[in-house]
């Protein structure tokens, strides 16, 4: 195909002139190719935009889970800076003079300083001037920073024991005693056992996984070897998350939820489902001064007996969803006060808005969008402090929202899907003001729902459980891991020190001091 150049007879025109013309034809050819390629990307950055926005706020029926909805932001970022990247390759070049220097893609200032600094000086190929007289002085440097990322390194702990005789007497032998193991005899170190279980029970990478990552670095170690190592540090962190629930229901207040677990059930051929019960504690929302925590129990079922079995000896506040089983602690026992959740409440008049756009739900969520924004601004205080607030503020709100949830219920049929969702806010409506006159109380469960993801994403990875015991195993490892998060311990840290410290034989009577809370970095 001809150029514009070419199709026009330049022939009578001065050879300058010609040139010129060549010349511009040819920028202009460019800017056209350059228009296209931008009028390309911003086609498919208009549907990346649009998918982001599905993603977000589309109806129910298309919304993703949370940890689904991760994966498509994940994609979508990366489909945007690849669309960015190709555009910015495209763009002409530009004189040396005129050319604009891109943005620099790096965060200074943001990488740990307990991180290793390799430094790495580039020097000019000569610092002798031009002038000739002599090298150069040097009058400063830039600096800059990137992050650096090593794969996993396995390493080989080699334990020498030097033997010394006398050659005079001969009498004896003299040799260090050896280290005490976990795993008297075998390959690991407690580091090596606290990386497997880390990476099963937190980042969620089944030990089949972790035996093909091990191979690929040349060690062969088989999921059942890997499965011997967990069931060995299960046995010895028993008793830390026993301790660590005898604590928990110690507390005045506490939050409690429960989520699916199946497990393997052999005889059927396929799983059945047993339950992880979350008790947890976390007073950061008023200050209080004991440290959060949470521990599962496994159960193989639902039922309120089992929450009945879990909660033995607790007497206080337990803050919940709206589940029937729970019931069976407050009544007809007694030894615990129910305070529901308004997050709940909240949802069950979200999904009405959502399908219905129903004015009486969207009138609903406008009211519980007040008592929240009270609370946002009494998060941290301390409890009397919140309770005074709420008194003041707060619980005249709840008020009008009685009168008017009794208003609409008279209005709309019971029969009907938001007859239905206000029927459920008006049997609990005695717990969802137990917030009110408790300034430790919080307006929902959130806290506990919280330390459930990790599970439910696990149970995702590792599909099933595989026998009962296998469950308690992994609510008890589960326990410790997620307690150390809540209080901002790194977790394989804490389980190195803390299987180093059972394996040299810390006394049974200083558990306390192998807490979660109770470590840090020098204390073990």
């Amino acid at each position: 195909m001809e150029s514009r150049a070419e199709a026009v007879d330049l022939s009578p025109l001065p050879a300058a002139y010609r040139a010129a013309f060549v010349e511009q034809q040819e920028v202009n050819d460019a800017l056209r190719a350059r228009v296209d390629t931008l009028t390309e990307s911003n086609r498919r950055l208009e549907h990346l935009v649009s998918e982001l926005q599905r993603f977000i706020y589309g109806k129910k029926s298309e919304k993703l889970a949370v940890d689904e909805r991760q994966l498509g932001f994940e994609d979508l970022e990366g489909a945007v800076t690849a669309v960015a990247e190709a555009a910015t390759e495209a763009a002409p070049p530009r004189a040396a003079s005129g050319r604009k220097r891109p943005a620099a893609q790096r965060n200074l200032g943001h990488l740990p300083e307990h991180l290793p600094r390799i430094e790495r000086t580039i020097e000019p190929d000569s610092t002798r001037c031009a002038c000739g007289h002599g090298p150069m002085v040097r009058i400063g440097e830039d600096r800059s920073e990137r992050l650096d990322i090593v794969p996993a390194q396995l390493r080989v702990l080699v334990t020498v024991r030097p033997k010394y005789a006398c050659r005079t007497c001969e009498e004896g032998v003299v040799q260090a005693p050896a280290p005490a193991h976990l795993v008297e005899g075998g390959l690991p170190t407690e580091g090596a056992l606290a990386q497997v279980l880390i990476a099963k029970y937190a980042d969620h990478c089944p030990l089949y996984r972790q035996s093909q990552i091990y191979a690929r670095q040349g060690v062969d170690l088989h999921r059942s070897t890997l499965a011997g190592w967990v069931g060995k540090a299960s046995f010895h962190l028993t008793p830390l998350a026993d301790r660590l629930g005898e604590l928990l229901l110690r507390s005045g207040k506490l939050f409690m939820d429960e989520t699916r677990a199946p497990v393997l059930d052999p005889g059927r051929g396929r799983t059945r489902s047993g339950y992880f019960w979350a008790l947890a504690r976390d007073d950061r929302g008023w200050s209080g001064p004991d440290p959060p925590g949470v521990v599962y129990h496994y159960a193989p079922g639902r039922g309120g007996r089992h929450a009945e079995r879990i909660l033995n000896g607790f007497s206080g506040i337990l803050q919940v969803d709206g589940y029937a089983g729970y019931r069976r602690v407050a009544v007809p026992r007694g030894s615990a006060t129910l305070a529901f959740c308004w997050a709940h409440a909240r949802r069950k008049l979200l999904e009405v808005h959502e399908s219905h756009r129903s004015p009486v739900a969207e009138e609903g969520l406008r009211r519980i969008a007040a008592l929240y924004a009270i609370e946002s601004e009494i998060r941290g205080a301390a409890a009397d402090e919140r309770r005074t607030v709420r008194q003041a503020r707060s619980a005249p709100l709840v008020a009008d929202f009685g009168v008017w949830l009794r208003e609409q219920r008279a209005r709309v049929s019971p029969r009907s899907r938001l007859g239905e969702k206000l029927a459920y806010i008006g049997n609990h409506w005695d717990g969802l003001q137990v917030f009110l006159a408790d300034g430790r109380v919080e307006m929902d469960s959130n806290a506990v729902e919280n330390t459930i993801r990790p599970l439910a994403l696990n149970r995702k990875n590792a599909l099933f459980a595989g026998h009962d015991e296998g469950a308690a195993a992994w609510a008890r490892i589960a326990s410790l891991i997620e307690t150390a998060k809540m209080n901002g311990i790194d977790p394989h840290a804490y389980l190195k020190a803390t299987l180093e410290a059972i394996a040299s034989g810390h006394p049974a009577a200083d558990i306390d001091q192998l807490l979660p809370w109770a470590f840090t970095p020098t204390s073990h």
